[in-house]
């Protein structure tokens, strides 16, 4: 509890917690998600949110509620509708917990209302549960997220651990109004405490705050190079596609285009660039005469579970 006491010591709480909300009810910004207390929403939410920007979710959030309105729809659904309404934001595996977590809070009578219970839904991590805890169902647990830590680590002037994060963030916790503070704390964080240069000027909290200013720029990690090669076979309307296996480590059971294996020279129909994670990928696409695989028709090829690198190919084609 050594961080939680520092913080008690360094500031006072509850004239943060005063700052911080009135800052976030005048400034925050006007999200799909925002505002609502339907814990299936809220959780879509979150695991959008995860590893993808809040730009891209906006719209992909609304189209998805629209096809899932409910946790009972989303549990009846099967898999690759899931996953074709996922294509294109990544990290898939998200989208298959999301999917099997509907399926069992359906099975339990209803979604489990505390951040502990949530926890124990596949791909529910104690972030996410207590994001839905407080949000939902008003439970006082702070969150902590990439923006929540910068936020502590600039307001403390400490290099803290992960158990010093969770503690940290407990300590400063309006319980009161433990939904509206975790959403102001991941949004000081993500407008105003940012990476870099932060926007020290207009922080609600500057008063508390134990370091101001632009950080140190840390070096860049080098990224992964590599170079992608499909073949593109189109005849009478329809595109010849291929599933990965449900084996396969990375996207399994994902639709694509078959890959190009020919040694010849041979001139790309199209060329792009994509990036999956560290790596950044140059892709060329060739005519193909491939037979192996499934035909469909163009227009429906969105109803299948296409990796993004697919979607984008054939969004091409059709421009």
């Amino acid at each position: 509890m050594e961080a939680a006491s520092a913080i008690r010591n360094h500031l006072d709480a509850q004239q943060f917690s005063r700052s911080l909300l009135g800052w976030y009810q005048g400034n925050k910004r006007q999200l799909p998600w925002r505002g609502e207390s339907d814990p299936y929403k809220i959780l879509v939410s979150e695991i959008m949110l995860q590893q993808t920007r809040v730009a891209v979710v906006e719209d992909r959030y609304k189209k998805f509620i629209a096809q899932f309105p409910t946790v009972e729809a989303l549990a009846r659904a099967r898999e690759q509708t899931v996953l074709a309404a996922w294509s294109g934001l990544g990290y898939y595996r998200r989208a298959r917990n999301l999917h099997a977590a509907a399926r069992e809070i359906v099975s339990r009578g209803g979604f489990p209302s505390s951040s502990e219970a949530l926890q124990e839904l596949p791909g529910i991590g104690r972030y996410t549960a207590a994001a839905v805890a407080s949000i939902a169902f008003g439970e006082p647990v702070a969150v902590v997220d990439g923006n929540v830590k910068r936020v502590l680590q600039r307001i403390t002037g400490k290099d803290l651990s992960e158990v010093q994060h969770w503690q940290t963030a407990n300590a400063l916790l309006a319980p009161e109004a433990s939904g509206d503070f975790n959403q102001a704390m991941m949004e000081l964080g993500a407008v105003v405490c940012v990476p870099g240069n932060p926007l020290c000027l207009g922080c609600p909290v500057i008063d508390f705050c134990a370091t101001r200013g632009a950080e140190e720029r840390q070096k860049r990690a080098v990224r992964n190079k590599a170079v992608l090669k499909y073949a593109l076979c189109v005849k009478g309307g329809k595109v010849l596609l291929q599933q990965r296996p449900s084996t396969h480590s990375l996207m399994p059971g994902m639709w694509e285009l078959p890959p190009f294996n020919h040694n010849q020279a041979a001139q790309p129909l199209m060329k792009l660039k994509h990036s999956i994670t560290t790596t950044d990928y140059s892709v060329l696409v060739f005519a193909g005469n491939l037979r192996k695989g499934q035909w469909v028709l163009l227009q429906n090829a969105e109803r299948f579970a296409l990796t993004g690198l697919t979607r984008k190919i054939l969004r091409n084609i059709r421009d």
